[in-house]
């Protein structure tokens, strides 16, 4: 039987293939790694339809905001401009009252105001199926033709880098759901409320950076970390591109809050879902002067690694040595509830 969360790669690849996924204005398809849609709704036109689905399964608290924001980012990294989210929000019978729903539909009105959102339609309502609320949305956006990016168009010889840091949201939602275990064995109010406003602050959302990447033209590819964390994102992009990657895992930024929260369950924090870092790829030139950018807009950030040859396979390393590249089968912090 198949584990919770995300279908494995070499599965979903085959089952895409028997779908209906070819037109000519289909100009980017569902594929391993690739975060949304590039439709050529008006051919001719300079501006491309963007279009992502996204569920909220892990999280229950401020699922609203989760909803609204890993949708946007997966828009970001295409290089598209969020512009219309349609919600569909899922809550369980003999659950659910007034005030539950009213705090999922502020939260996705406060979310989708602040990104310059509009909430364009969408669907609600209460079912025994779920056991949880959960919120599953579509997000249109708006890229001009020249700026579409691609997880897929990495190529051998650009360096890969990260804005932000790991797992940011895999933070929020340990302190969140392990809170009262926590506090037993001895974490401070102070440190568990600081770990769960990860989410807020440094926050999920990676639309910042990712539109600076892409409006100056400097990067060949980019991808949202999510589910599976930051290795199994850098999987994604070496198998949507077609690519190999050698990445400097001590590179990668984690916080100390973070390596000691997973650490508090036995997890590897790569391998924790990771909204709130962005991957991207560039010329060694081009990458320069993205890092130069992010800098000056506070975010922080580092060259990882760099993409090789195909036949290179994915390779690791940890100070002067050869490290296994991590790969999970599942988000590690599912083992919160296994």
């Amino acid at each position: 039987m198949l584990a919770s969360g995300k279908l494995p790669s070499e599965l979903l690849a085959r089952l895409l293939q028997v779908l209906p996924i070819t037109d000519p204005q289909l100009l980017l398809g569902p594929a391993v790694g690739e975060d949304a849609a590039v439709i050529d709704f008006s051919p001719g036109q300079d501006r491309l339809l963007v279009v992502k689905s996204d569920p909220i399964t892990f999280a229950t608290e401020e699922i609203g905001y989760y909803a609204v924001n890993v949708c946007a980012n997966d828009l970001a990294v295409t290089g598209a401009k969020p512009r219309f989210y349609l919600p569909t929000v899922l809550l369980p019978a003999g659950q659910t009252d007034a005030h539950g729903a009213e705090q999922i539909f502020a939260q996705i009105a406060d979310s989708c105001r602040r990104l310059g959102i509009v909430v364009a339609g969408g669907h609600s309502e209460i079912t025994p199926t779920v056991n949880q609320p959960v919120v599953a949305g579509t997000m249109l956006g708006e890229v001009l033709r020249s700026q579409v990016v691609r997880s897929g168009g990495c190529r051998p010889g650009d360096l890969v880098l990260m804005a932000g840091a790991a797992p940011v949201e895999g933070t929020s939602i340990i302190a969140r759901a392990k809170r009262q275990v926590l506090l037993a064995r001895g974490w401070s109010s102070a440190e568990l409320d600081q770990a769960a406003n990860f989410l807020h602050e440094p926050g999920i959302s990676i639309l910042q950076p990712a539109q600076l990447a892409s409006q100056r033209g400097l990067v060949t590819a980019m991808h949202d970390p999510t589910e599976g964390g930051v290795a199994t994102a850098l999987l994604e992009l070496s198998m949507a591109a077609g690519v190999g990657l050698e990445i400097d895992l001590d590179a990668i930024a984690i916080p100390a809050l973070s390596r000691r929260l997973c650490a508090e369950f036995d997890l590897n924090p790569l391998g924790v879902i990771a909204s709130g870092a962005l991957l991207a790829t560039a010329a060694p030139a081009q990458a320069e002067v993205l890092l130069a950018l992010w800098k000056t807009h506070g975010w922080p950030r580092a060259i990882i690694g760099q993409v090789v040859a195909p036949d290179a396979g994915l390779r690791a390393r940890q100070g002067e040595h050869q490290a296994p590249f991590p790969q999970f089968a599942v988000d590690e912090i599912t083992k919160l509830w296994a």
